[in-house]
């Protein structure tokens, strides 16, 4: 399943960042930021829900983060 998410994070710095603590948390899934989208998106193909954990992984790192619908 492919989960979007509307984040704060602005730069590479900010992905690289996040980049260990999301391989851990995702180690099964792929995921990728579009920072030239307004949005500041976050796509992760998952084969399990992940959306309470990243939400929280991203908010106690210092960046916002929310589910988009699709």
């Amino acid at each position: 399943m492919i989960y979007v998410f509307k984040t704060s994070v602005q730069r590479r710095k900010d992905v690289l960042q996040l980049q260990p603590v999301l391989n851990d948390l995702l180690s099964s899934s792929n995921w990728n930021f579009d920072l030239d989208d307004c949005d500041k998106v976050l796509r992760i193909d998952s084969p399990v829900e992940i959306t309470p954990s990243v939400i929280r992984l991203l908010q106690e790192a210092g960046f916002d983060c929310e589910e988009l619908a699709w």
